[in-house]
């Protein structure tokens, strides 16, 4: 099922999302015109008298990727769903390792600072951070998602938010009795543990690594309990039960298995990322609803994972968002083909192309604006001549001498030295890369 579609009126004010077939019905008797592509959003003509239903946006932010969900609260009908996969800082190095761009600039900036000005008094032990302070990579995330919230607000009448605002919280994993013996025999503590540990393992076995092909995962004592082993969540991991039950009494180190024994005590990076951006994001969230006035509910990712065992859905992001929160009811249209969206950025600032030693081998032009093109604008280019000709539609590649590549999201050329004559604007540079499914 496709999401529907957001529909402004002539004043561009937000109205009642409607079906896809209704919109190309607007759109064929000419009562309506495309006023965006992605996400598709129609304006109409006249003027119109419409009721709005509740409609609650739920959000569940993760490390890479955020679930985006937008209910009608009265049937708990999923009208539009998105998964926002988030910018990854990490490249690869000339050794073919991945490297965080953070760890690039810090080198860079280490070698310049030692190479030129060795006689400059460190500045980096003087300095001290703002109360809240989040590191710029881990904001850029919580601001990807707080402006998205910023978006659909402008193209549809949401009047509730749930966002999930953690998904782990470590220090209970760790010690569950820091809540009493209520927090440790509750409902959702079974859920906490394993879906920790089925993030931290990747669902998958420990010990056969998914050799054996049982689907079924156990939580497994490294240490067994017979032998003295507790029930922290460092002494868990994943083992499949034809595992787990030849593993027996023994330790994993007995079994052969001694890298698991020290896996088990490594912390979840993942999880550590979404902790610390949880409150940064949940007062951005904050400030948007009371500056609209909408009802704002917090959920847990042990809720939401019990929410969707409970109503049998499918693991993915967007299911996972619209499981947020205690407010969730019976879901309808559960098989929606969610929107992909990309972070890709605007561009960077970097003045010259460097090689993997990082000595210049280019430089960049200062205009980024060629015959009213900008490189990631959507463009349609039909093309009536040449080697290759055809209607192509994708992100554009603009150059200096008017002949642009159109690649698709992918980022494979579909046409390559298009004329901009040829070229059409659907949709400019938003920062963002879309798909379906």
């Amino acid at each position: 099922m496709q999401n529907w579609v957001f529909v402004l009126d002539k004043h561009h004010q937000p109205l009642m999302p409607c079906h896809p077939a209704r919109a190309r019905e607007l759109l064929r008797h000419g009562k309506a015109v495309v006023h965006k592509l992605y996400p598709f959003t129609i304006r109409l003509k006249g003027e119109v008298v419409a009721a709005n239903d509740p409609l609650r946006l739920k959000i569940d932010p993760g490390a890479k990727t955020t679930g985006l969900v937008i209910i009608r609260e009265r049937d708990g009908y999923i009208v539009w769903a998105a998964n926002l996969n988030h910018r990854q800082f990490v490249t690869i190095n000339k050794n073919g390792k991945p490297v965080t761009i953070m760890d690039k600039r810090a080198s860079l900036r280490r070698g310049r600072r030692n190479r030129h000005t060795r006689y400059r008094i460190a500045r980096w032990n003087n300095r001290k951070r703002p109360k809240g302070w989040v590191p710029p990579t881990l904001r850029a995330r919580a601001d990807c998602v707080a402006n998205w919230v910023n978006k659909l607000m402008r193209l549809c009448p949401i009047t509730a938010v749930s966002i999930e605002t953690v998904r782990f919280d470590t220090q209970k994993l760790q010690n569950p009795e820091i809540s009493g013996v209520e927090y440790q025999q509750g409902n959702l503590f079974g859920y906490e543990v394993k879906e920790y540990l089925l993030e931290k393992y990747g669902r998958e076995c420990q010990y056969c690594h998914g050799k054996s092909k049982d689907p079924v995962l156990e939580i497994d004592h490294v240490m067994p309990k017979s032998r003295g082993g507790s029930d922290r969540v460092s002494n868990l991991t994943l083992a499949c039960h034809a595992c787990n039950q030849d593993k027996d009494n023994q330790t994993a180190e007995e079994y052969g298995h001694p890298d698991v024994q020290s896996d088990a005590k490594k912390p979840l990076k993942d999880a550590a990322t979404v902790n610390s951006t949880r409150w940064y994001l949940w007062n951005q969230v904050k400030s948007i609803a009371l500056e609209n006035s909408l009802d704002l509910e917090m959920g847990t990712g042990g809720r939401t994972k019990y929410n969707r065992i409970t109503h049998g859905l499918p693991k993915a992001h967007h299911m996972d968002a619209a499981c947020v929160g205690a407010s969730t009811p019976e879901l309808r249209n559960t098989h929606i083909v969610p929107l992909e969206i990309r972070a890709v950025g605007r561009g960077n600032r970097k003045m010259a192309r460097v090689n993997s030693y990082g000595f210049p081998k280019g430089h960049r032009s200062r205009k980024k604006v060629h015959f009213g093109f900008q490189t990631g604008d959507i463009v349609r280019a039909v093309v009536p001549i040449g080697k290759h000709p055809g209607v192509f539609v994708g992100a554009v590649a603009v150059r200096a001498s008017g002949y642009f590549d159109i690649k698709d999201v992918r980022g494979k050329i579909l046409a390559q030295g298009v004329n901009h004559k040829y070229c059409k604007v659907l949709q400019h540079a938003d920062g963002y890369a879309y798909s379906h499914g």
